[in-house]
């Protein structure tokens, strides 16, 4: 059922819409493929900005696109709009109009799908995805970031200092 269902928390009496974090690293694409599956991901999100790898072309944006495809699961690319490696940093690239633009389309997909926001590092916190992931949860998401098939954490948004 698609329509306007909302997505079941992983967190029992949590209402909060979900959406998950998960990075490819140097994983099997057999792995990754499984690692969404184990959590019920029906779109994955690609933010890297330059989607390719020549040590690991099976994350190539074309090889992934088809394989995750393949497996039933939606690839969508929003790398030009949500990807890191932005001139001036990431967290002024988020005040652009943009990155408004790529929150917007991936709020959109949210709504009424399960999705998972991958790049290539594995651990959050060392990439865009935890600047991304603050800015799901002020707009009402709950993050979950994924490790392997079994092991995930819940994110808190980081305190901002006070200039």
């Amino acid at each position: 059922m698609r329509g306007k269902r909302r997505v079941q928390s992983i967190f029992e009496g949590e209402d909060k819409p979900t959406i998950y974090t998960v990075g490819h690293s140097t994983r099997s694409l057999e792995e990754f493929i499984r690692i969404l599956q184990a959590f019920g991901v029906e779109v994955a999100i690609d933010v890297r900005r330059f989607p390719g790898s020549r040590k690991y072309p099976h994350f190539s944006r074309e090889t992934l696109a088809s394989k995750i495809e393949g497996e039933g699961i939606r690839y969508v690319w929003l790398g030009d709009l949500l990807g890191g490696y932005r001139e001036g940093g990431y967290q002024a690239y988020m005040e652009t109009e943009a990155f408004k633009k790529g929150l917007e389309k991936l709020v959109k997909l949210a709504e009424n799908r399960r999705v998972a926001v991958f790049c290539s590092e594995a651990l959050w916190f060392r990439c865009h995805r935890r600047f991304l992931a603050d800015k799901l949860v002020e707009k009402g998401f709950q993050v979950v970031h994924i490790y392997d098939e079994k092991r995930w954490s819940l994110h808190k948004p980081r305190k901002r200092r006070k200039r």
